[in-house]
């Protein structure tokens, strides 16, 4: 992915950092994206969760602080276990400053883990996967316990035709006809490990998809597409014929961002990030 100029500006800080041996943080970051402009900061005075994050570390340490998230999840998205790199001096360990973190941030974000990291530990370039889940409450009824959570639809849904329609994006494929507009994306060429569904409807059901890396709104764009199938209004293999088309015009519509959760980017951690203190440079 080509970064755009606000993550240009964290790579820039984090690399000048770097260079002055400023130490490393893993961090695992949960939070509620309802209120949030997504993940990457902002001009002016839009809340993001980057932006939450780099002022508490800074009352802390006292200095710049740049944060790398492995995820730059939408306005709207939420995290489980957002995967985040930061550059920060401070004499706290571990523990403690993840405590002091929680006392600072607001309500709906929380560092769930903090540990020490190799000094060429980065967030985004050290992940391996991503898994992300999409909840959707499958019920005649709304639900308000829900609502911030779960996208509701109230049809009825064929889950079997709709597994059968994401077995069809396992694999490596083009995805351009889910990839939203305005990514910077080199290719639009993605790996997909695993692609599945999970509870009944009525009720709770979510899609889960993982893989080492996602196109803007890729998921989301998948989900819209998927339900289509599952309402009966597209076949299964018609995921087939989005595949070969590459044309977003002819996919289904995105679906809205309160249902998807990252809910893990998998590192290696602590086996597979200490191996990268041994590679050269």
């Amino acid at each position: 992915m080509i970064p755009d100029a606000d993550t240009r500006e964290s790579e820039g800080l984090a690399a000048t950092l770097a260079a002055r041996r400023i130490p490393n943080w893993r961090l695992v970051l949960e939070y509620d994206g309802t209120d949030f402009a997504g993940w990457q900061r902002q001009p002016g005075a839009v809340r993001t969760v980057q932006g939450v994050l780099e002022r508490a570390f800074a009352q802390i340490s006292g200095d710049a602080v740049a944060a790398i998230g492995a995820g730059r999840t939408d306005a709207g998205v939420h995290a489980e276990a957002q995967l985040v790199s930061v550059r920060a001096t401070t004499r706290l360990d571990p523990a403690t400053l993840q405590r002091a973190l929680n006392a600072l941030l607001p309500c709906d974000v929380a560092v769930r883990s903090v540990d020490p990291a190799p000094d060429c530990f980065h967030a985004r370039r050290s992940a391996r996967s991503k898994l992300y889940e999409y909840r959707l409450w499958a019920h005649p009824l709304r639900s308000p316990l829900r609502e911030r959570f779960a996208c509701w639809v109230r049809e009825p849904l064929d889950l079997a035709a709709a597994q059968e329609a994401s077995s069809l994006l396992v694999g490596t494929h083009d995805f351009a006809s889910f990839c939203g507009a305005g990514g910077s994306a080199r290719t639009t060429i993605r790996t997909i490990s695993r692609a599945a569904w999970r509870g009944a409807a009525p009720g709770l059901v979510s899609f889960e998809v993982e893989g080492p890396g996602f196109l803007r709104h890729m998921v989301r764009n998948l989900v819209g597409s998927l339900l289509e199938v599952a309402r009966g209004r597209r076949p299964p293999g018609w995921i087939r014929e989005l595949l070969a088309v590459r044309d977003r015009t002819r996919a289904g519509p995105t679906a809205p961002a309160r249902g998807l959760t990252l809910v893990r980017v998998d590192d290696g951690f602590p086996v597979g990030i200490q191996h990268l203190g041994h590679r050269p440079g």
